[in-house]
Order: C-alpha cells, then sequence, then structure tokens
C-alpha cells in the first residue's frame, strides 16, 4: 500500500469517533471485523518487513499509558492507548485510543484515526484469526469471563468468523452481563449467564478471558481446563497484570503475538525465560503448527501487538477514503518556504507580534 503520491499533502485525513461509528454502520460490523482479520493475516504474512518493538508504557498506581509504534519500509504507525480500570467509576472509558498514520520517505503524517472503537475491533478480529488455526475444528461453545467494553465485539468475531452458536457469560458484576445480553438481543447467538466462572467453562469448546482489573489474577485454574479447549486470554496484557494460572500454562501448547513484548506483559511472565512459546505468525505462515491434535489444550496468550493497530489503521483509512468520510486536518504549518516557519507569524510584521507577545506576558 504506497502513500508516496500523498506525501506532500501536509494536511493528513482525520477520523473522529463519530465518523468511525458511521464508517462500521455503511460496512457492516461482519464485514468490519473480517476485513480487518484479514489485513491482520496479510500484515502477519510479511512479518519480516516490519521494524519491531515492545512498546513504550508509563505505568502508573491506577494504569498504563503507551504507545506502540511499527514501520515497514513506506508506512509508519502508532498508537496511544491508556488502561485505566478505574477511570469507569468517573464516567470515563477503561480505554481510550487514537492512532496516526505516516509517510516513511517524508515523515508526513497521512491519517490520525480515533482507535478506541478500532481496538476493540481488531481485539477481537486477532482473536478470531488465532482461534482459526488454534482452536477444535467444529467449536460452537464459547465461555466468555468478563462482560465488560470489549466482550460484545469478542462474541460477534467469534460468531461470524469461526461459527460459534452459544456464549456462555460470567462477570463479577451482573450489571455487566445483563448489558451484554441486551447489546446481543437479535445476534443470533444463544447466550447464557453464568453463576460461576466454572459452569461457564465446563464443557466449553474456546475460553475467552477479558477482564480489566490490573492484579495478578488466577481467573482459569487448571481444574477446570479440558482436554481439546482452546483458551483466548486477552485481559493479561501487562506487568503484574494476568488472567491464568501458571498450571494452565505448563498444560497447554502456547501461542504469543511478539515474545519479547509477551515475556513482559503476557500470562506468560509468570513462567521461566525458556518457557516454550510459539509466535501466531509463525504458524499462519506454515512455519510452525498450530493446533496438533483434538485433544490438546491450546492458548493465544494475547496481549496486543503494535502490527494489528498498522493494519487496523490501513483498513480504516482504506475504508474511509472509499465512502468519502472524515475531513482534512490542518496539523502542520502551510509555509510558502519550507525554510521559513518563522514567517508564518508575519502577518503584520515583527514588531506587532513581538507587541502583542509582550501585552500578554504584562497581563
Amino acid at each position: 500500500m504506497a502513500f508516496s503520491k500523498q506525501a506532500t499533502n501536509l494536511s493528513p485525513l482525520y477520523l473522529s469517533a463519530p465518523a468511525a461509528v458511521e464508517l462500521v454502520q455503511s460496512i457492516g460490523l461482519k464485514a468490519c471485523l473480517s476485513g480487518i482479520a484479514d489485513f491482520i493475516k496479510a500484515d502477519f504474512l510479511r512479518w519480516e518487513d516490519f521494524d519491531k518493538s515492545a512498546r513504550v508504557a508509563n505505568h502508573s498506581f491506577d494504569g498504563v499509558i503507551e504507545l506502540m509504534p511499527i514501520a515497514d519500509d513506506t508506512t509508519y504507525s502508532f498508537k496511544y492507548v491508556n488502561g485505566h480500570p478505574k477511570n469507569t467509576a468517573m464516567g470515563l472509558p477503561t480505554v481510550m485510543a487514537f492512532g496516526v498514520m505516516a509517510d516513511v520517505a517524508t515523515g508526513a503524517p497521512l491519517f490520525l484515526s480515533e482507535l478506541t472503537l478500532t481496538t476493540a475491533l481488531r481485539t477481537a478480529a486477532t482473536s478470531a484469526l488465532a482461534a482459526k488455526v488454534l482452536a477444535r475444528p467444529g467449536s460452537c461453545v464459547m465461555a466468555l469471563i468478563g462482560n465488560g467494553a470489549q466482550s460484545e465485539f469478542q462474541a460477534l468475531a467469534f460468531q461470524h468468523l469461526l461459527g460459534i452458536e452459544t456464549v456462555r457469560l460470567y462477570d463479577l458484576d451482573p450489571k455487566a452481563s445483563a448489558k451484554l445480553m441486551a447489546n446481543l438481543s437479535g445476534s443470533g447467538l444463544n447466550l447464557q449467564i453464568c453463576d460461576s466462572i466454572a459452569q461457564a467453562v465446563k464443557g466449553a469448546d474456546i475460553v475467552t478471558t477479558v477482564t480489566a482489573d490490573k492484579s495478578c489474577a488466577t481467573i482459569i485454574t487448571a481444574d477446570l481446563i479440558e482436554p481439546g479447549m482452546h483458551i483466548n486470554g486477552v485481559g493479561g496484557d501487562c506487568p503484574g497484570k494476568t488472567e491464568l494460572s501458571a498450571g494452565v500454562l505448563a498444560a497447554s501448547k502456547v501461542f504469543v503475538e511478539y515474545i519479547p513484548q509477551s515475556r513482559v506483559e503476557g500470562d506468560i511472565q509468570q513462567m521461566p525465560d525458556d518457557f516454550e512459546v510459539t509466535e501466531l505468525w509463525q504458524v499462519l505462515k506454515g512455519h510452525q503448527p498450530g493446533r496438533e491434535h483434538v485433544h490438546q489444550i491450546t492458548v493465544f496468550d494475547s496481549v496486543g501487538f503494535a502490527l494489528e493497530d498498522f493494519a487496523a489503521l490501513r483498513f480504516m483509512y482504506e475504508s474511509a477514503c472509499a465512502l468519502g468520510l472524515g475531513e482534512r486536518l490542518s496539523l502542520m504549518p502551510q509555509m510558502k518556504d519550507p525554510k521559513n516557519l518563522f514567517g508564518t507569524l508575519l502577518k503584520t510584521g515583527i514588531s506587532s507580534v513581538i507587541e502583542k507577545s509582550e501585552r500578554i506576558c504584562a497581563a
């Protein structure tokens, strides 16, 4: 995907949160999930083309703020994202995000987009993409532990991309499960609220954990898992935050996105440095096997990786252009002479600029 023809345009396309909603409504949620999954797979298949690094994180007592950069030879992207579980008590989302794509040849920004909604879409699409090669063929029942903001996207991605028919729900907060039930009524899914994690997990083909608390939790323990299960661990995504017990990991074949990041942030942070894991791209390219037999227990220890956001930004950019959505943003100063930045201040002369600044300072 070449952007070089647009590199001289210093007004990047801006996709606001309302415009992103309009985009999803125009294309359809199923098509968005499928399209983003296809873009993620395409970029994972060219894994070697990317300059990769673990995200840069700033941790505090209440949460984390992260930057997630990545680039190939033509396009650079990054995502800004936070994770603050206590935010909902103040009327704020737990996760908020935006992202940028830029032209590598010039450094000119090309696309600025909301990524809160898009992150939810790409996370669910990544989960379903991994499950296609890791879950048992014919899987139709999923346990969904944690029914917060990400849960509906996970349920629908597994329904539309994998054929899940029944979703068993459990959350410590009954209101969260009720919210999910209301949002997905009419979706065609058989939704069942459970009284415990054990009830939700028993007999499930796939178990998805997507909880928000920043703690070393053991939501799924070894006594709950059954032969042939696929576990999609989504919520454990930073140091000191886990969902799966070490016993679950030891009993499973474990797959991750990017080992240097996952060993620090994923559930495998509990395990020795030499604990064997396989990066998902190797399975997608056929370099390593995924699930090897129907009785094997598999785990996708997902923490979220910048390449997934790169792919999601590409999808949103192409879709926005095709639909005529978004607006051009005057993010950079427009200069007749690119060497004369100061000249952008001089509408009435240097004395006027200085005098006005002196009056402001004096006030």
